[in-house]
C-alpha cells in the first residue's frame, strides 16, 4: 500500500517570516497537529504543535526561527517506510513532494486509519511500552513539565500507590500556565509519542510574569483529568486503534489482566513503529540518512550504539533508530547536520541529539549524550517487548501481497 490512498491536500501554511503567535493561535485547531512552512513557492519544514509546548520561545519570534526539518516522501512511497520515517523523525505530520514541489502531507493518524483493520492479530502485549513514566498527585506542576520534556513524552499518567487516578498532557499543563492556574477541563488525547490534546492549548509561551513560581509549585492533582483510558494486555490492536480515533485521545493506559494495576503505557508512536517491526529477524539498529556518514557504514554505527552500552554492564540494545538531517548551512563546505538517536535497552529508554558540522561529528555529539545517561542511569521508562515472529504474519500480509 502506498500513500497516495491517505495523503492530504488540505493543510495549514505559513510564510518563514510570519510570527509564531499566529503559529500558536492555529494550533487552537485541535486536530491541527503540525503547519507547513514555505518561503515563497519553496518548501523548507514543518512547525509542530508539540515542538511549540515543548520550547521555551517568544510569541514575537518568526517561524523560520523554529523551522523543523523532517523527511519528504514521495506520494508513491510505501506506508511502511513512511511508518520507519516517522519513528525515526519523531514525527507524526511528513510533507509529500512530487517531483520537488509540495503537493500535501501525510499524517500519523490517516496511516493508522488505513492499517486498523490488519491488526487484530497483534495484541497491546507485543507492541505497549512497559514501565509507566508517571507522576503522584503531589507532584509540582513544574516537575511535571520537567518530566514531559525531558522524556519527550506528552502524557503522564498519575499513579497513587498502585492506583491509577489521573492523567495529565503537556497541553494540560501549558494551558494551566498560560491561564494563571485555572484548572483545565479535560486531559486526555491527541499528540503523537504519548501525547496529549486537551481544549485552549496556546503552545509553549510559559506562565505570565509574577505567577510563574506559584503555579509551578502547585500539586498536578490540581490540573489532571479524572478520567483516564485504559487497556487490558490482551486487547487486539485495531480495538485500541478504533477507540482511540472514537474518545480522541492518542494514548491509553495499559492494566494488568489479573487486575486493575497500571503496567504501562499504549500510545499511536508504539503502533507505528509496530509497522516497521521486519518480519523476520530484524535489525537493532535502524539509521536513515546513512549515505551522509564520511568514513563510517552500518557495521561502525552499530558498533558505536553498543559500545556506548557496555559502559553500562549489562545492557542490551533492543532497538536504536538513529535519523540524520542535513540543514543548508555550511562552514568550510562541511554542513550542519542533526543526529538524533532513540535507543531502547532492556534497562530503559533513552534519547538525545547531536548537532555538528559534518554527520559523523553530528552522530557522535548524539551518541556522547546518550552515554551520559546511561552512565548516570537517566531512563525514560522500561523497553518495549520484542513481538514474536507469528503475530507478525498477518500485520505483514497486506504489504506484502498476502
Amino acid at each position: 500500500m502506498d500513500i497516495s490512498e491517505v495523503l492530504s491536500t488540505n493543510f495549514t501554511e505559513f510564510d518563514i517570516g510570519s510570527p509564531l503567535s499566529k503559529v500558536a493561535g492555529a494550533f487552537e485547531n485541535q486536530e491541527l497537529d503540525a503547519v507547513v512552512v514555505t518561503d515563497g513557492d519553496e518548501y523548507r519544514g514543518i512547525v509542530s504543535r508539540r515542538q511549540l509546548a515543548s520550547s521555551s520561545i517568544q510569541p514575537s519570534a518568526k517561524v523560520g526561527s523554529q523551522v523543523q526539518h523532517v523527511p519528504t516522501v514521495e506520494r508513491t512511497e510505501d506506508v511502511r517506510e513512511v511508518a520507519r520515517l516517522m519513528i525515526g523523525s519523531d514525527a507524526k505530520t511528513l510533507p509529500v513532494l512530487n517531483k520537488g514541489q509540495l503537493v500535501g502531507v501525510v499524517t500519523a493518524d490517516a496511516v493508522l486509519k488505513a492499517v486498523r483493520p490488519f491488526l487484530d492479530s497483534v495484541t497491546v502485549a507485543d507492541a505497549y511500552t512497559e514501565k509507566l513514566v508517571s507522576a503522584t498527585p503531589d507532584t509540582t506542576v513544574g516537575k511535571a513539565l520537567n518530566t514531559l520534556r525531558e522524556a519527550r513524552i506528552a502524557h503522564l499518567p498519575v499513579v497513587d500507590e498502585n492506583d491509577l487516578v489521573g492523567i495529565v498532557s503537556l497541553y494540560d499543563v501549558i494551558d494551566f500556565t498560560v491561564r494563571g492556574g485555572s484548572k483545565s477541563q479535560g486531559g486526555s488525547a491527541g499528540s503523537f509519542g504519548g501525547g496529549g490534546r486537551t481544549s485552549g492549548s496556546h503552545g509553549g509561551f510559559g506562565a505570565r510574569e509574577g505567577d510563574s513560581d506559584r503555579i509551578l509549585d502547585l500539586p498536578v492533582r490540581n490540573l489532571m483529568s479524572e478520567t483516564v483510558a485504559t487497556v487490558r494486555l490482551n486487547a487486539p490492536l485495531d480495538d485500541v486503534v478504533e477507540t482511540m480515533f472514537e474518545r480522541e485521545i492518542s494514548s491509553l493506559v495499559v492494566t494488568a489482566d489479573e487486575s486493575d494495576e497500571p503496567v504501562g503505557i499504549i500510545t499511536k508512536t508504539d503502533i507505528i513503529e509496530a509497522l516497521t517491526w521486519e518480519r523476520d529477524d530484524r535489525r537493532a539498529v535502524q539509521v536513515f540518512g546513512l549515505d551522509l556518514l564520511e568514513g563510517m557504514d552500518y557495521d561502525d554505527v552499530a558498533e558505536l550504539i553498543e559500545s556506548v552500552t557496555a559502559k553500562y554492564g549489562d545492557m542490551s540494545v533492543v532497538k536504536a533508530s538513529i535519523e540524520l538531517h542535513e540543514h543548508k548551512e555550511q562552514s568550510r563546505g562541511i554542513p550542519l547536520v542533526l543526529a538524533r538517536i532513540r535507543l531502547v535497552t532492556d534497562r530503559g529508554y533513552f534519547t538525545a541529539d547531536g548537532e555538528g558540522y559534518g554527520a559523523t561529528h553530528a552522530l557522535r555529539l548524539a551518541a556522547n549524550a546518550i552515554e551520559r545517561q546511561v552512565l548516570k542511569g537517566k531512563t525514560y521508562g522500561q523497553s518495549k517487548k520484542n513481538p514474536e515472529a507469528e503475530p507478525q504474519e498477518h500485520l505483514y500480509g497486506w504489504w506484502l501481497g498476502g
